[in-house]
Order: C-alpha cells, then sequence, then structure tokens
C-alpha cells in the first residue's frame, strides 16, 4: 500500500474508523425515526459535513504538504460537482418508485453505504493499476473525455428509470408487494419472503451508482494518483451526499448549465491525464480551474433563471 501513497499504513485504519463512527452517529442519533428532511434540517446536516471534509483537508495539508492538500480539495470538489447531477437522477428513481419523503433518507442512507465500499474497492483497484501500469492513464484519460461528451450531449428526458434492469434482477430472486411496509426492505407475508419497493428503490439506486463511478473514480485518480488521498476525498464528499439531496431537490432543474459545466470538467481533467507526459499542470491550477467552470455554470444559471422570471412578471 506504500508504494500508492504517501500516507502511513495507521492513517488508513484510522480514517475508515472515524467514518464508522459517523455514519452510525447519523444513522443512530440524528436520523433515529424516519421523517420527512426540512430544508433547514439539510442545511446544517450539510454544512456539518463539508466542515468535517474542510477539518481533515486542513490537518492532512499541515501534516503532508499544501500540494497534496490541493490535491485533497480539488478530488473533493470534483466528486462533490459530479455527485450533483447523480442526485438528479436520485430523484428521478424516488419519483418513480413514489418513495414518500420520510423514507428517501434511510434508502439514501444504505445506498451511499454501498457506495463507499464499492468506490474505495475501486479507487483502489485503479489507483493500483496506475501505479503498476503507467499507460492505464491513457485509458483513464479518454475514459474521461468520452465522458464529457456524454454529459454535453445527452439529456434527462433519456433517463428510463421505471425500467430500470435492476428492477427485473430483484423481481428473480424475490416477488416484490405492491405497496410500501413502512420503512422495512424486507417483509414476510403469508409465509412467504418479499421484497418491498424500498429495497427496489435501494438496488436501483446502487446500480445508477456503479454507472456514475465509471466517471468519478477516473476523475478522482486524474487529480492525484495517491491512493488514500483519491479514496479519502471520494469518500467525504460521499458522506455528505444525503444531506445535499435534500438541500438540492428543489434546486437542481434550475441549474440549467451544470451539465456543460461538468462535460468541462471531466474534458479538462481527461485532458489532463492524456498531457500527463507533455506537461504536467499543477495542482494549484486545476484547483482554479475547477473552481471557475463550476462557479461559471451556478452564476450563469442563476442569472439566466433570474432574467426569466423579470420578463415573466
Amino acid at each position: 500500500m506504500s508504494g500508492i501513497t504517501i500516507v502511513e499504513p495507521w492513517l488508513w485504519g484510522a480514517f475508515v474508523a472515524g467514518v464508522v463512527v459517523l455514519l452510525i452517529l447519523d444513522l443512530t442519533v440524528l436520523h433515529r425515526k424516519a421523517h420527512a428532511v426540512s430544508i433547514r434540517e439539510a442545511l446544517i446536516v450539510s454544512a456539518g459535513w463539508i466542515g468535517v471534509a474542510l477539518a481533515f483537508n486542513a490537518w492532512f495539508g499541515y501534516r503532508y504538504g499544501v500540494n497534496p492538500g490541493i490535491d485533497f480539495l480539488t478530488g473533493y470538489l470534483v466528486e462533490k460537482s459530479l455527485s450533483v447531477d447523480n442526485l438528479f437522477v436520485i430523484l428521478l428513481i424516488f419519483q418513480a418508485f413514489a418513495i414518500p419523503s420520510q423514507y428517501q433518507h434511510r434508502v439514501l442512507f444504505w445506498g451511499i453505504l454501498g457506495a463507499i465500499v464499492m468506490r474505495g474497492t475501486l479507487i483502489l483497484v485503479g489507483a493500483g493499476l496506475l501505479h503498476q501500469f503507467h499507460w492505464v492513464i491513457y485509458i483513464f484519460g479518454a475514459i474521461l473525455i468520452i465522458s464529457g461528451a456524454r454529459f454535453l450531449f445527452s439529456s434527462d428526458d433519456e433517463e428510463q428509470v421505471g425500467e430500470h434492469w435492476s428492477v427485473r434482477i430483484v423481481g428473480r430472486f424475490y416477488p416484490v408487494t405492491k405497496g410500501l411496509r413502512g420503512q422495512h426492505f424486507f417483509t414476510v407475508e403469508d409465509g412467504v419472503r418479499k421484497a418491498t419497493p424500498l429495497f427496489v428503490t435501494l438496488v436501483a439506486i446502487e446500480a445508477t451508482d456503479l454507472i456514475f463511478a465509471v466517471d468519478s473514480i477516473p476523475a478522482v485518480l486524474a487529480v492525484t494518483p495517491d491512493a488514500f488521498i483519491a479514496f479519502s476525498s471520494n469518500i467525504l464528499a460521499l458522506l455528505g451526499l444525503r444531506a445535499l439531496y435534500f438541500v438540492i431537490a428543489d434546486l437542481v432543474a434550475k441549474l440549467r448549465y451544470l451539465k456543460p459545466g461538468l462535460a468541462l470538467v471531466l474534458g479538462f481533467v481527461g485532458a489532463k491525464m492524456l498531457l500527463s507526459e507533455v506537461f504536467k499542470i499543477p495542482s494549484w491550477v486545476s484547483l482554479l480551474v475547477i473552481l471557475g467552470i463550476l462557479s461559471t455554470a451556478g452564476l450563469s444559471s442563476w442569472y439566466v433563471n433570474r432574467v426569466e422570471q423579470r420578463a415573466a412578471k
């Protein structure tokens, strides 16, 4: 492990233990009972998760240097921005399966937990491949360029979550109840174990995250080949995803320039990978470019929406 990261082995265990503690706290204290999450609560929790990530970033940069600290912040920002588009698909999934807001946090919790395990494994494998076979960087770079083009030309209307293949897979193993059974994923009726629509929704979200990982894993490894920086920045971005969902669920449709912005981000980090042998872009330059792209996309969306609202009055 030491060959693909600058950190000591003990930090891996300490970081994973800290994540487990935070997840237990979130499940048993903050959301012990199923309830609809208010915008105020979501903002507070989301700010708390961002604060945890920034505090860790500050400590990490102090201990291991400015450049590793900038790499962590850039990786965190890239993953956070890509997650916004992922959240829109999750919103469509919840709508397709008619999941009430009070049960959405439970699905998101277990969905993000599964994503953490899956992303962590994929990052370690990807970092190992980059360390052993440097030419893999060109494959990752090409994936990001193609993904950027897909973001630029795809339409949200193309998402057909109601016919998601994961729904058919669950039906092959378990009968599915016609309605929800509270916040339970499974139930027993007439001696038969059945899956509920809540579990089907969870499977659909996990399958969707696997698809999004094709973009996010090469993206974070384009920022840094260091396994721990890629892993920790990705995981901390995912931890705040649940609260962020409730913050932007009603706002994401207004971010009309989000997809072009994400396309440019993916194109930039893909080009950075492909040109790594010719010209190495400094970490601080990557951070400023990505911040500039995302800020421009957000401010442009806000400005155009405001102009349209004034014209409609």
